[in-house]
């Protein structure tokens, strides 16, 4: 099957103030609708100074639930690509998107959902707790920390939620600024009689750190993360797909002046160069050692960005949370994971 075009655009057809530094937008695909899930996310890129730049950001729509997509973004001190949204966009404007990707969804159950927000973590948090409330019969608790009053995010959405719900979601808010910060004392007595439950956690590192450490289980732990491989916890769900050698078995066909062996090969942009096969080196790397300027954004194995196709040779993934069993199994890879296995390689950005 061919890989449709990786980015698409979006007309932004409304902007809505969440937060004193949080804002989401709302998006009309030129292509039509985005099939996705909810907890997932897209990768956006926008050109800055001269450069074009890539950041995953949740969507706070669900499927089930919402008729429009939505992400919510929060500004970042400075981070140039929510500040860049913040200060440039505005209702009308044009945005390049990805498909939606991400394995932070709900899986079929009916244990409760306990949900663990750090200020904007809020985001994929709310997506998932509108689709298991409208879809499922599941109790949904969430634990939103905010800094102080001014950050809260979705306060008047997650009271409506509750108001339309009531006896299946509690939302439980804690203020840094009122409280001092959450520990893993009050992280156990909000879970409670609920330890068998599912729970979903997203925020700064180390609120991601404490929360991991302090929920006990024996239910499942699900932490969403953009910038870093996740750590593998007791009772946690491990990446099924981490050892997944992925692609074809096929002599691979290289540049003139390129030895037949031990050579990685890699088509970009009508471009095809090959170098040396490294061992241990992923694929991203390699196409940047041939001079190449291949897309790629997290480096965790965590967004679709870098995603290209294996078409001779075998790749190993040393983490996989964005592509799905179908795309693996058509021999696409994320590269920033991606080590070959075999002694030459063919990978295909197009």
């Amino acid at each position: 099957m061919a890989r449709p075009p990786l980015f698409q655009r979006a007309t932004v057809t409304r902007i809505v103030k969440e937060s004193a530094d949080a804002r989401t937008y709302v998006l009309a695909p030129h292509d039509g609708p985005i099939a996705y899930q909810s907890g997932q996310f897209c990768t956006f890129r926008v050109h800055v100074d001269g450069k074009d730049l890539f950041r995953s950001y949740s969507m706070s729509s669900a499927p089930e639930t919402d008729r429009e997509l939505m992400t919510t973004v929060k500004r970042v001190p400075g981070g140039q690509v929510s500040n860049w949204l913040h200060d440039n966009v505005v209702e009308g404007d044009e945005l390049e998107l990805t498909r939606a990707a991400g394995r932070f969804c709900l899986r079929p159950t009916e244990v409760p959902l306990l949900g663990f927000s750090g200020g904007s973590g809020i985001t994929p948090i709310l997506s998932l707790a509108k689709s298991a409330l409208a879809s499922t019969s599941r109790r949904v608790r969430l634990l939103c920390a905010d800094r102080d009053r001014e950050s809260v995010i979705f306060e008047a959405v997650l009271a409506e939620l509750v108001d339309r719900y009531p006896g299946r979601l509690e939302v439980i808010r804690h203020l840094d600024a009122d409280v001092g910060f959450l520990t893993p004392d009050a992280i156990r007595d909000f879970v409670g009689g609920d330890g068998s439950g599912d729970s979903y956690v997203c925020g700064p590192e180390a609120f991601m750190e404490m929360v991991e450490s302090a929920v006990l289980g024996p239910g499942l732990v699900f932490s969403e993360r953009f910038g870093a491989p996740a750590p593998v916890l007791p009772g946690a769900v491990e990446t099924p797909t981490a050892t997944t050698r992925v692609g074809t078995v096929e002599t691979p066909t290289v540049t003139p002046g390129a030895t037949t062996d031990n050579t990685v090969t890699i088509i970009l942009n009508g471009k095809k160069k090959s170098v040396p096969r490294k061992d241990g080196e992923t694929l991203l790397d390699s196409a940047r050692r041939a001079g190449l300027t291949p897309p790629f954004s997290c480096e965790a194995g965590n967004c679709a960005t870098c995603m290209a196709k294996v078409t001779k040779g075998h790749a190993t993934l040393r983490r996989n949370d964005a592509l799905t069993d179908d795309e693996l199994a058509e021999g696409y890879v994320l590269t920033c994971q991606a080590v070959p296995d075999t002694d030459s390689i063919t990978v295909d950005y197009e």
